[in-house]
């Protein structure tokens, strides 16, 4: 068999040190490999996303994969290829994706902060399911579901922090995650993420998930610019925005690692 060399980043997103925010690996690709083999890269790989993206002009065609799954929407890892970008290109400071869920836009601050502009998913109350409860261990306040996920609204940070959920039950639900949230002591909103569904019991710091987070937020606070905290064990730091339709969600982000995968066709 013919022998492929794909390059390979590590990027700690949402962060400013290293063994901190989401650890995303991130290939760039000159033309998409087939399916299985992506797969098998990030099962290999086995950081709760891998992205790959392809060059289209002067835009980047971008997918993500969990250890098991393909999602259709990143925001870390979508992060991590932004940065990895501007290393390759660093007179660019804006880079353009196209992906399952449409165009997303990453803009370099002049203060080094990265922004992602991504679509907004706002999420409606509702009566929560028996496996909600029983897998997070506890009763939130609200329950409200989005297209993706289910949002659980607790009294306070801590009772999130305290969250030890049976991940078997959370598996099974009809949403791919569980986003537990609550006003933060030190920022406006703190969170954290569940997907075992996907092969990530608890996310590290999830840029999508605010895509849910900020519209609940910004409606329950009355503004639209938020800072957020999620409050894995590794920990992470977002500034968002609410722009209609939109969200901006920037953070930062460094470089712990780069290679090369050699792998079959």
């Amino acid at each position: 068999m013919a022998r492929t060399s794909i390059p390979i980043y590590q990027v700690d997103a949402f962060t400013a040190e290293l063994f901190r925010g989401n650890p995303a690996a991130v290939c760039p690709l000159e033309e998409w490999l087939p399916d299985a083999v992506l797969q098998r890269i990030a099962a290999e790989n086995n950081l709760s996303e891998t992205a790959f993206f392809v060059p289209r002009g002067s835009e980047y065609d971008i997918r993500w994969f969990s250890p098991v799954t393909e999602v259709d929407l990143c925001g870390h890892a979508t992060l991590a290829a932004a940065f990895v970008l501007h290393m390759l290109q660093p007179e660019r400071t804006r880079f353009r994706f196209q992906s399952k869920c449409g165009h997303l836009d990453v803009f370099r601050e002049s203060d080094g902060l990265l922004t992602l502009d991504f679509p907004a998913q706002p999420a409606a109350p509702v009566d929560p399911p028996a496996a909600l409860e029983a897998g997070l261990r506890s009763r939130p306040e609200e329950v409200w579901a989005a297209r993706r996920d289910y949002l659980t609204v607790f009294p306070d940070e801590s009772a999130v922090a305290a969250l030890n959920p049976d991940f078997a039950r959370l598996a099974d639900l009809d949403r791919l995650g569980v986003i537990a949230t609550a006003p933060g002591d030190e920022a406006d909103f703190v969170s954290r993420f569940f997907a075992p569904s996907v092969g990530v019991p608890e996310d590290p710091v999830t840029g999508s998930a605010h895509c849910t987070l900020v519209p609940y937020w910004a409606r329950r606070l009355g503004k639209a610019r938020l800072h957020a905290r999620q409050i894995s064990s590794r920990g992470g730091e977002l500034h968002c925005e609410e722009d209609g339709d939109r969200v901006k969600i920037s953070g930062r982000a460094v470089l712990y690692l780069e290679g090369t995968i050699r792998t079959s066709d």
